[in-house]
Formats: structure tokens, C-alpha cells, sequence
């Protein structure tokens, strides 16, 4: 009898602290995962730092200022960083809305047919866009001096002033039908683009010229946009 009892002594305890170690790792397990979710949930907010909530609202980066050093992906995912490319020569910055716009893709291809007269002035042609580099691949603009960037995230829409929050009703056609980037603010999903716009940017990173409307529907004319370049280059 009095083994019995010592053994069943002995398996209490065992069963015990067997018990004790499981909660405990329970309560480390949960723990950990509330800590990764708060740090995800602030990465998530932290993302979204200059979204303006219209259009009409968004304030672009003025004349006189610096482009703040960003890298963005390039069509095959590589890193590109635009403080070393702008350093390169003048350079046209061309933010759009993505491959899926009609006016952007026309934009685009109307700047293409004067990339030769702006090569002539020493620029070159940088266009970014919130498309994913698997996207870019399937462009069919191919040229040393005109290259397309992945602004998936919509860091450098945000440093340039131009990222915006679509209403409700034009988020959700673009989210189904046009793939558009997401931007998660307070644990909400939104949907955000950039108002298109053309930078003119000198060799330290300086804007000279700067176009930027709401109404994606009127775009800077290319006469406009070569005598802003040629007015950089002779400077």
C-alpha cells in the first residue's frame, strides 16, 4: 500500500509539472505571437505615411526640392537606386498609374517617340508606377535610357506627395477588375494610387519642373516636357 502511494505520488507529480511546462509554453507561444502581430500591425500603419484621402488634396514636391533617396525593383526585381541613376545625367521621372491605364500607356508611348530628341539633350527617362516587376516584364518599352521601376509600395508616390486613397465605390472596381496596389492603414484595406506626374530632376537630385494634376485624364504634352529638359540642360 504505502508504495502504491509513493508511485501515485510520483505520477501526480510528474503529470504536474509536465502540466506547468505545457502551459507555459503556451503562454510564450501566445505571447509571441501578440508581439509579431502588434510589430506587423505597426510595420502595416508605418507604410502608410503621406496618403492624402482625394485627388485634389495631394501635394506634390515642389520645384527647388530633392527627391529623397529611394530604391525601387526593376522589371526583373533587382534594386535600383535613384540617387545613383539621377547622378548619371538629367533625368525625366514620369509617375503613372499603372500598365493597366489606358492614358498612362499612351503617355508612356507618346514620350517614347521623343526619347531620341531627349537623348539628344543629355536626359534620360525613368517611369514608376505601383505595377508589381512581374508586370513591368510584360511592357514592351525596352531601352538603356528609358526604364521602368516598381513603386509597389508606394514609397516614393508618398516622398513625391502625389500617393491618394481611392473612395470606396472606385476602390472596389479597381480592386477586382485592375489589381491595384493595397495600402493597409489602422487594420483597414484601402486602395491607393499616385496622381500621375512628370519631374524634371538635375544630376544632385533637384527638381527643376514639376506637372502633376488630378484629372489622370490630361497629361503633359511632349513639347511642354522638351522645353522643360532643354531649359534643365542649358543650365
Amino acid at each position: 500500500m504505502k508504495l502504491f502511494l509513493q508511485l501515485a505520488y510520483l505520477i501526480y507529480h510528474t503529470f504536474k509539472k509536465l502540466l506547468e511546462t505545457y502551459m507555459l509554453k503556451a503562454i510564450l507561444r501566445a505571447c509571441s505571437f501578440a508581439i509579431t502581430v502588434s510589430m506587423a500591425t505597426s510595420v502595416a500603419a508605418a507604410t502608410a505615411t503621406n496618403i492624402a484621402d482625394q485627388a485634389e488634396k495631394v501635394s506634390p514636391l515642389m520645384p527647388g526640392l530633392t527627391v529623397p533617396a529611394i530604391a525601387l525593383k526593376d522589371k526583373t526585381g533587382k534594386n535600383v537606386t535613384l540617387a545613383e541613376r539621377f547622378a548619371e545625367k538629367t533625368t525625366v521621372l514620369i509617375v503613372y498609374r499603372g500598365g493597366w491605364c489606358p492614358y498612362c500607356s499612351k503617355q508612356l508611348a507618346n514620350v517614347q517617340k521623343i526619347e531620341a530628341e531627349l537623348a539628344d539633350l543629355g536626359a534620360q527617362i525613368i517611369a514608376v508606377s505601383p505595377d508589381s516587376p512581374e508586370k513591368l516584364a510584360e511592357s514592351k518599352i525596352d531601352s538603356p535610357n528609358y526604364q521602368l521601376l516598381s513603386d509597389d509600395s508606394l514609397l516614393l508616390s508618398q516622398a513625391l506627395g502625389l500617393a491618394f486613397y481611392l473612395d470606396d465605390k472606385t476602390a472596389t472596381i479597381y480592386r477586382n477588375k485592375l489589381g491595384v496596389n493595397f495600402v493597409s492603414l489602422d487594420g483597414k484595406a484601402k486602395v491607393a494610387l499616385p496622381v500621375p506626374a512628370v519631374f524634371v530632376i538635375d544630376q544632385k537630385g533637384l527638381v527643376h519642373f514639376q506637372y502633376a494634376n488630378p484629372n489622370y485624364k490630361v497629361r503633359l504634352t511632349e513639347s511642354l516636357l522638351l522645353a522643360a529638359v532643354k531649359s534643365v540642360s542649358e543650365q
